[in-house]
């Protein structure tokens, strides 16, 4: 099953998604050191986010979470992509200056967690070539 979106920033990549159906904060929400959510009491809490497609509704929080992206990718710690049915000015900017691909206006009900994904941002398309059971 292939869904259509708009693309924030390019690239094309295969993996496993994660799926969070609560809005993500890179900063305060995400061990910067780890990849791991520590949000309390966030649906993903203790789960790494470092090579998987990340699939959440949006993002929330202060500013700096752009920088949290960007660290995360230093570290190689960062997602392989990030998928939003909204993406905000602080994930966008985030994906950007990190080169992470990233698309939103996806339909994310159709992606679960551990689905695994092939991801075209330049082109607007992520496919489900597998999904869980």
């Amino acid at each position: 099953m292939k869904l259509q979106g708009r693309s924030i920033f390019s690239g094309q990549v295969s993996g496993l998604a994660l799926v969070s159906p609560a809005n993500i904060s890179f900063y305060g929400g995400v061990d910067p050191a780890t990849g791991v959510i520590v949000e309390p009491g966030h649906p993903l809490e203790g789960q790494s986010i470092a090579g998987r497609i990340l699939v959440f509704p949006t993002g929330k929080g202060s500013t700096v979470g752009s920088y949290t992206l960007y660290r995360l990718k230093r570290s190689s710690l960062a997602p392989l992509a990030v998928i939003n049915a909204e993406c905000e000015t602080i994930t966008a900017v985030g994906c950007i200056i990190a080169e992470i691909p990233c698309l939103d206006q996806v339909d994310l009900s159709q992606i679960h967690t551990g689905d695994q994904l092939t991801l075209n941002a330049g082109e607007g398309w992520v496919e489900i070539s597998q999904k869980t059971a």
